[in-house]
């Protein structure tokens, strides 16, 4: 097997990215998609991370998904598991991440909850995945047409959904350009322009109420992006 030294002097970006989770190109050719170990996950870059996930989205637009031995994975990972990325998103159920990006078991943490917002615990639990799990990228990804954000405009009131939905309302607030009259749930442009203000305002909370990942950021060693999936397309737009 060549050196790692060796596979960087060959390896393109696209390709060494694929190839150090498990997704070798002649893997990706036959279809099927390996599991990670501690060595591909150290061997990432937080762009090379993020490339993977631009990469399987590709893969999932097209119809050219790896076929993923989801039970052999399973049997690879009882002793532990090494995630490369953090990906927080909506708990729609149109939104799972593992699809949208075709990934395997293992190769994700995925904090789930309706508008993709990050309160404290949702911060503990990427504090977890980055500083102790060693994940190296943190996504958070909105989606179109979003309910969650449709309610926070709309002041639904329902039990405990209330408090969840007042997470969404700094981003009502902080959106401008809209005359009153606009500024309702019926209004698609409205909701959307929500949407991807509420995604933009978690990545800067996620940096700025936490001094462990910031202090990953200012090293280089972790990224936090913005990204917004299309339902009706199943594309991701990235924020950087």
């Amino acid at each position: 097997m060549n050196s790692r030294r060796d596979f960087l002097k060959t390896a393109g970006a696209t390709g060494l990215a694929i190839a150090a989770t498990g997704y070798s190109t002649t893997t990706a050719k036959a279809g099927s998609a390996l599991v990670m170990t501690p060595e591909k996950q150290k061997a990432l870059t937080p762009d090379q991370s993020l490339e993977i996930l631009r990469e399987g989205n590709k893969r999932f637009v097209s119809g050219k998904m790896l076929n993923t031995d989801l039970i052999g994975q399973a049997k690879q990972f009882k002793t532990g598991q090494f995630p490369f990325a953090a990906v927080v998103t909506c708990l729609d159920s149109r939104t799972q991440p593992e699809y949208i990006f075709d990934l395997g078991l293992g190769d994700i943490f995925c904090g789930r909850i309706a508008g993709n917002f990050v309160n404290t615990d949702m911060m503990g639990s990427l504090e977890f995945a980055t500083a102790v799990s060693g994940a190296n990228l943190v996504l958070v990804m909105g989606h179109t047409h979003c309910g969650a954000i449709i309610g926070a405009i709309s002041n639904v009131k329902l039990g405990n959904l209330t408090q969840t939905l007042s997470n969404l309302k700094p981003a009502v607030y902080e959106v401008k350009g809209f005359k009153s009259k606009k500024r309702k749930a019926d209004n698609e442009k409205f909701v959307q322009a929500v949407a991807e203000e509420n995604v933009k305002l978690n990545v800067q909370a996620i940096i700025e109420r936490s001094t462990v990942m910031k202090d990953l950021v200012d090293k280089g060693e972790l990224k936090v992006v913005g990204a917004m999936y299309d339902i009706s397309t199943g594309k991701v737009e990235f924020y950087l």
